[in-house]
């Protein structure tokens, strides 16, 4: 009896093993249509022309608060139904056409938990112009460690 029972407990172990490490490779199966480089993002809001993106962090907040750029919302974290939610809410005022910038970097693109969640549901609402910043390394190695203007804090 003990035998089966640690087996079906290393067997359920293993199961949720895996299921957090699919979570966590989704950003790579983002189109690669829907992404933009970090230094896309920092032209657009260099420059004077045009109305800006409504970008979004759907990553943690205490990285929000050490370092975002300037004039992005945080949500919170898009991994999580709770965040998923919050970022829904807070496009519904907001015209389906809206050019859309969802970020994390909170880790190396491939393990991600946060963006692909983020990236489904806002395409899934049916908004058109939705890209998601593609940050290889991470936030502060990708966007503050080259310059890029940063805010701090809420």
């Amino acid at each position: 009896m003990k035998a089966k029972f640690g087996f079906a407990l290393i067997a359920g172990s293993f199961v949720l093993l895996l299921c957090a490490l699919a979570g966590a490779f989704q950003a790579s199966l983002i189109p690669q249509s829907h992404l933009i480089t970090v230094e896309d993002v920092a032209k657009i809001l260099g420059s004077a022309h045009g109305q800006k993106p409504l970008i979004i962090q759907v990553g943690s907040r205490v990285l929000f608060q050490q370092a975002h750029i300037p004039g992005s919302e945080y949500i919170g974290p898009a991994a999580s139904q709770a965040g998923v939610v919050q970022l829904q809410n807070r496009l519904k005022s907001v015209p389906k056409n809206r050019f859309i910038v969802l970020y994390c970097g909170c880790c190396p693109w491939n393990h991600c938990p946060n963006v692909k969640p983020a990236y489904d549901a806002v395409t899934n609402a049916g908004f058109t112009n939705v890209k998601v910043m593609f940050v290889p390394s991470n936030f502060g190695a990708d966007w503050v460690d080259r310059g890029y203007p940063v805010a701090k804090g809420e």
